[in-house]
């Protein structure tokens, strides 16, 4: 897996890290038990500090996306990650509140924003985008 690290955005590298690793999970181009570079690996492939990476990957490891043993390295957590449950849905619900307030103040319809989310769950899950 390739991740497309953007220097130049506003967004932390560590986040976009993250977030890029869970969406190949989510693609399934990353599979339960499937190995990622090293910190350091990765760091230099990407051309950025180890410790960036290493604080996504704490990130991903607190989650529960990822295990880190000191033998095997980094890994996609083998048992795949826990289903979501009623502190998951209060953690999304924080997460969209904000960008759901952002879209109505720009005039985006509930039927816009439904159209977009259907359209980047069809990706993720490998469904051809009409």
């Amino acid at each position: 897996m390739l991740l497309a690290i953007d220097l130049q955005s506003d967004e932390p590298i560590y986040t976009q890290i993250c977030n890029q690793i869970i969406e190949g999970m989510a693609k399934r181009e990353l599979l339960p038990g499937e190995k990622l570079p090293s910190v350091r690996n990765l760091g230099a492939d990407i051309g950025i500090n180890f410790h960036t990476v290493n604080k996504a990957y704490q990130i991903l490891k607190q989650e529960g996306f990822i295990q880190i043993h000191r033998q095997k390295g980094v890994v996609i957590h083998p048992d795949g990650v826990a289903k979501a449950d009623e502190l998951y849905f209060a953690k999304l619900e924080r997460k969209l509140k904000p960008l759901i307030a952002e879209a109505v103040v720009r005039s985006v319809t509930e039927e816009e924003w439904g159209k977009l989310s259907k359209t980047i769950f069809d990706e993720m899950q490998g469904r051809s985008v009409e």
